[in-house]
Formats: structure tokens, sequence, C-alpha cells
């Protein structure tokens, strides 16, 4: 019986263990999607305890957490409620040993190992003890931009507004004292969701638009601005792809009807989508910007408790079918006028793998290793099983050697064990292929690979 989670953990060949301990370990990081403020790493700001990394508030909060509390019956009072931060931290601590197979579980360990030296399993019984050890390391100098030196990030990219005014990232550029790379990256979802509340008066804020000329020249001036800031990518949760022609007078019509507060058919939003996506993937084309694409969830799906907390608690879920049908026409449309981007497919249905990578082989380019390729495991799926099963359908359609990897998706500074994770389970795939004598037993080949998905994809693909 091996160890609890001992140097070894999910290595269960000699081949995974070289290609990990040799090859994998101490590579950087590049994340190129998450959500942390940027804020937080200028400020170097340093927690108060544990409870506030992991648990914290409704925007820092870690929704994979509150999810699982809540299925083990803790009241919300414990999870994003008014409850001191020790009481939080014992109510998680009681969930822990309820989760073996979870990834939070494993996550949550490794944390505890790799920044606080705390090897002890996490229950109601230790969580006394482990409490005041983390709290003091973190008083001890474990401040936001530690973690990410501990961490060996090299590169990573926040999730930023079009509206933005990225003050943070450039004080962080001109701080000679940080040498971590922080990115803004480009995420217009609010500018493409016509349909949606809220829509005239956040265009109202790009200037002053009245049909989709101006809007279009207003949107360039901010992407204009982001790339100033180093942008290199742009991120997208969409809802639906589909390929709805429209004039411009029409589409002129239907943005008039979006900016006056009025009700827009959903043929009217996909046409506007369709038209202001093409318009973005080729400007993104010109500027040599990665396109990322993430769709398939479902959001929201409990209306009572959104009402009460807001977006993005805890609350969403796998969409059970997705409309994407106008991905590979609006990939093709931007090929054929010469701007395609490099891009990255997400879904967050393990339904849609081989869909993804079958769209993407027919998108490739000279040049380019996996100009169009699938992202990563995503949210539901970053498990260690859904993981494989995703690696295992890329590497059966696509070259394994392009992917590019781990990114974290997160909003904790803690989550960068995640690509150590992500790792151990890519390396101990790779030695079971060899050890059934699908794959030659060739480490120094294999290992360079293991390295390129771990890092050096990422670095080249985003530009760092």
């Amino acid at each position: 019986m091996n160890a609890f989670m001992n140097e070894d953990f999910l290595l269960q060949s000699n081949t995974a263990r070289i290609l990990y301990h040799d090859y994998a370990e101490k590579m950087p990081i590049i994340d190129y999607h998450c959500h942390v403020p940027p804020q937080e790493i200028y400020e170097d700001r340093v927690y108060d305890n544990i409870a506030q990394l992991w648990l914290g508030g409704n925007f820092y909060g870690d929704h994979y957490k509150w999810r699982l509390m809540r299925a083990c019956g803790e009241p919300e009072r414990l999870i994003t409620g008014s409850a001191a931060d020790y009481e939080k931290f014992l109510a998680f601590a009681r969930c822990l040993p309820k989760v073996p197979g979870n990834p939070v579980y494993h996550w949550a360990h490794l944390e505890l190992k790799r920044f606080f030296d705390c090897h002890e399993p996490l229950n109601e019984d230790t969580a006394p003890d482990i409490w005041p050890l983390c709290n003091e390391k973190l008083r001890s100098g474990l401040s936001v931009r530690e973690i990410l030196r501990r961490s060996n990030v090299m590169g990573l990219a926040t999730t930023d507004d079009p509206i933005d005014t990225l003050e943070w990232h450039e004080k962080l550029a001109a701080d000679p004292t940080f040498s971590v790379t922080v990115k803004p990256a480009w995420r217009p979802d609010k500018l493409l969701n016509i349909h949606k509340p809220g829509f005239a008066e956040y265009i109202a804020k790009l200037g002053d638009v009245k049909n989709m000329d101006s809007l279009c020249s207003a949107i360039r001036t901010r992407m204009d601005y982001f790339d100033a800031h180093g942008c290199t990518a742009s991120d997208h949760g969409i809802e639906f792809i589909e390929p709805v022609s429209a004039t411009q007078e029409e589409l002129d019509d239907i943005l008039a009807k979006g900016l006056k507060g009025e009700v827009v058919t959903h043929r009217e939003a996909a046409a506007f989508q369709y038209a202001l996506m093409l318009f973005l993937g080729e400007e993104y084309g010109k500027r040599g910007w990665v396109l990322e694409i993430h769709f398939g969830a479902i959001r929201n799906v409990n209306t009572t408790q959104f009402e009460v907390m807001g977006p993005d608690t805890g609350y969403d879920a796998i969409a059970p079918v997705i409309s994407v049908s106008g991905l590979p026409t609006l990939l093709d449309e931007l090929h054929t006028r010469g701007w395609l981007p490099k891009t990255v497919l997400f879904s967050l249905s393990p339904n849609d793998d081989a869909m993804l990578s079958t769209i993407a082989g027919g998108f490739q380019s000279e040049g380019i290793r996996g100009k169009v390729q699938q992202g990563s495991a995503w949210w539901f799926n970053d498990t260690k099983q859904g993981m494989i099963e995703q690696m295992t359908t890329m590497a059966s359609l696509a070259p394994l050697d392009n992917f590019l990897g781990m990114v974290t998706d997160s909003r904790s500074f803690l989550a960068y064990p995640r690509h150590e994770y992500f790792r151990r389970i890519l390396c101990d795939l790779l030695g079971r292929w060899v050890e059934k004598g699908e794959f030659p037993a060739d480490t120094m080949r294999l290992g360079k690979l293991v390295q390129n998905v771990s890092y050096n994809n990422a670095k080249e693909f985003f530009g760092y």
C-alpha cells in the first residue's frame, strides 16, 4: 500500500516516476487563463488566515469547495455567510473526509504540503492544529507574490473586461522588483450579450455608439489599449454560435433595439453575436492574439440562490445540449479572410472532446504547431478521470506534443498545485502506455513532450 499522497503520488510506474521527477516537476508555470485579481498581486496582499484564501467571499472564494460543503449539508452561514473564518475552516475540514475521489481533496492536501509544510490529512480532529500552523506561515511571509514565486509561476493572464482601466497591470509592469509577467486577457462577453439585461448601459460606457460601425470603432480603440498593455489573448464565455447571416442594415436595427433596452429575439441575438465574433476574430488575427472560447455551461440553475447570491457562486452545471453549430463556419470564414487567429476551444461537456479535436484538425497552418486545438479539461472535468479521458481522446486525434496543458481557471492564489496534479496525471498516463507496450520506453523524447505540455507550448503560443 502506498503512503497517502507521498512524493510518488499518482505515479504508478517507474516510467511515470522518471517522467515526472526528472522532466515535469521543476518546469515553470504559464497560467494562461485565471481569474486572480491583479490588484492583490501588485499590493502583495498577505491574507489573515487560510480560510480567507480557501473560502473567501463571493468573488475570491472557491465554488468547488462551496458546492461540496452545501452537498454535505453545511449551512450557508458557514460557507459564504457571516460566520467567523475559523468556523468556516472547521466546516470545510468536517466535509473533506466525506469526499474521497474528488479533486478538491487532493488539491487541498497538495496546497497544505507545498505552501504550509503540513502533511497531516485535514479533518475535524486535525483542524485545530492545522489552523494555527497555516496562519503562522501566512504571517511569516507567505504573501501573494511569495506564493507565485514558490509555485514557479513565470507568467499568467487575468480575465479583464474591455472597459477595465488596467491600472494594476500598468503598476505591475512598472515594478522592477517583480519578475512574473502578468498580462490582461480580453473578455468581451458583455459586448456580445445583446439579449441580456444591462447591455445598453454597458455599451454606453464605450462611448457614442449608434450603429455597428461606431460599435466596431469603439471596440478597436479599447483593443488598442489592451494591446499596449501586453494583451495576447481573448477569452469568450459563449452560450451559442449560430451562423445566422444579416445585412449591415439589419444588424444596425438589431443593435438599435438592444441600445433601447427592447426585447431581442434569439435569432436576432444569434445574428448580432455571429457578426461581432467575425469582427473580433479578424481583429485578433491581425493583432496576433489567441482566441479562446469556453462553452457548454448552463448558468445559475437555481433561480432562488442566484437572486440571493448572484453569479459564479457554485450554481452552474454542464449544459445538456450546446448550440455551436456555427463554430466550424466561424473558423472557416475567418480562415477564408486570411485572419484566423490561434484558437483554443474548451467545452464543459466531456461529450464534446472528439468533436472539438476533429474541428480543430481542419484548421492547421504551416509553421504553427496546433494552431487550433482543444483546451484542457475544464471546471467540472479537471478531475483525475476527466483529465485522463480528455488527454486520451486528444492523443487519439491530434499530436499530444502540441497540447497547451493545464490552466487553473481559478480565483485562488493557492490553486497552482493543480498544475502539479495535472503533470502527475499526464506522466502516469504516458507511463501506462509505455508499460503496456503501446509506446517505446524513450524517456528522453517523452520527457521533452512532458516539458512542452507543462510549459514550453503555452510560453510560445501566448507569447510569454
